[in-house]
């Protein structure tokens, strides 16, 4: 079989990729994070098409198959890329039967494999593991993202995002050029909310609003600090805003964080020039981030039914007869889904273990950003196995917050600690009699 070698760009490649998939991520709002070691060269040689073949087979069988909001695509390689190394392309926390999985695998790209001359690699902590040797693109060009100034060197960066999968992927791309990065606002409340600890603000746009922005641009005239908002491709239209806006588009890869730098600071000597070490800027994201999801979801609620109606909404919730473990219906959505419902079950028993402790916690800071998460990962996860009676819970807790009925919350961690404990032994007895 003759070799065929070409010089590509891998971050083309995953681009090409989204591409391929961007209908089905629309449809399945399931989200591609890719996640890129420094070790990887920019420029490879090798059968390209070859290489694009498999990342869509399998990517495109992970997203009809899955059950998770998001997937992220790992590649790593050899800390010394001297001539010809391997890449590795993994993804893991499918919700896929690793079976079903290998199965796929072995046949429908074994051929395709074959030609790049790589392999399966069967690993316990990996859902699909593929190893693909390549050539450099050019040799002693390993490190191929060098910034082209001085005074674009030594920043500092805050990222904020609801996805902690987002946040992690992108730091490393930032830390790829040595900076430093923090992820979070509990990061940003270490560093006493002072925003010019920072030369760059990168805020999901999901979390953006009127008055985050009026709030960035009041303090851009006090410190040149850079307003970073991250959104999804799909997005056609930016929105108006008062601050210095500029914008990084899903999905990151660690090319588009190079150009991102190299825009920012392309006028490297006014900004060191303004910039003074003595100045704060102190300003409550969180409260800001949490005032605006409250207001979004109490407005989406109260154009379907009345604020005064949500005892009465709650009390019908109470009165349906629900089952606490459904094992007939969490059967049947496992086996739609290519699961394995005795995993899954396994799996929920060692997610939510101790979360009643979590949830009280969170119940009494009145986090809405926090138990918005929570509330979603729980209903999602009851829904599979059929666990009505927390399904309803969920809802209803869901329903308390968005009405911003927060101080009902006081009895709610209380009635979680019953269903978990009611939900966990109907598992483990559903679970000693397979």
């Amino acid at each position: 079989m003759q070799k065929i070698e070409k010089v590509f760009d891998v971050n083309s490649v995953l681009l090409v990729l989204y591409s391929s998939l961007e209908s089905l991520i629309e449809e399945r709002k399931i989200e591609l994070i890719y996640e890129m070691d420094a070790t990887i060269p920019k420029e490879l040689r090798g059968d390209v098409d070859a290489l694009n073949r498999i990342l869509k087979k399998t990517a495109t069988f992970v997203f009809e198959k899955t059950n998770k909001q998001e997937i992220i695509l790992s590649l790593s390689a050899p800390e010394d890329f001297f001539y010809q190394e391997e890449i590795s392309f993994k993804i893991k926390d499918t919700g896929i039967a690793k079976k079903e999985l290998l199965g796929y695998l072995k046949e429908n790209i074994t051929q395709e494999l074959a030609r790049l001359e790589g392999k399966i690699i069967e690993d316990k902590d990996w859902d699909i593991y593929l190893k693909i040797p390549f050539l450099i693109g050019e040799l002693a060009h390993r490190r191929h993202y060098r910034l082209p100034d001085i005074g674009m060197l030594g920043k500092k960066v805050l990222i904020l995002s609801q996805s902690e999968k987002v946040m992690k992927s992108i730091k490393k791309m930032f830390e790829y050029f040595l900076y430093e990065v923090d992820t979070g606002f509990d990061a940003f409340k270490a560093v006493g909310n002072d925003l010019c600890h920072y030369d760059i603000l990168v805020l999901d746009d999901t979390l953006a609003s009127h008055e985050f922005d009026q709030a960035v641009a009041k303090l851009q005239k006090e410190a040149p600090f850079k307003y970073v908002l991250l959104r999804d491709s799909h997005i056609g239209d930016m929105r108006d805003s008062e601050a210095m806006v500029t914008h990084l588009i899903k999905p990151v890869t660690q090319e588009s964080v190079f150009e991102l730098i190299a825009t920012l600071f392309h006028h490297t000597i006014e900004f060191e020039e303004n910039r003074s070490e003595d100045k704060t800027c102190i300003v409550d994201l969180q409260s800001i981030v949490d005032k605006q999801h409250a207001f979004k979801e109490d407005r989406f609620v109260k154009n379907h039914v009345s604020h005064d109606n949500l005892s009465h909404l709650i009390q019908q919730k109470k009165e349906l007869k629900l089952e606490i473990l459904n094992t007939k219906l969490g059967e049947e959505n496992a086996k739609k889904r290519g699961l394995k419902y005795t995993t899954e079950l396994k799996d929920f028993l060692e997610i939510f273990n101790r979360s009643d402790i979590y949830f009280r916690q969170i119940a009494i800071e009145k986090s809405t950003t926090k138990i918005k998460a929570f509330c979603s990962d729980l209903e999602k996860r009851a829904k599979v196995i059929g666990a009505e009676s927390m399904l309803r819970f969920a809802d209803i807790v869901s329903l308390i917050f968005v009405y911003d009925k927060l101080d009902m919350l006081v009895i709610y961690p209380g009635r979680y600690h019953i269903e978990l404990k009611n939900l966990t032994e109907a598992i483990k007895k559903y679970l000693d009699n397979k």
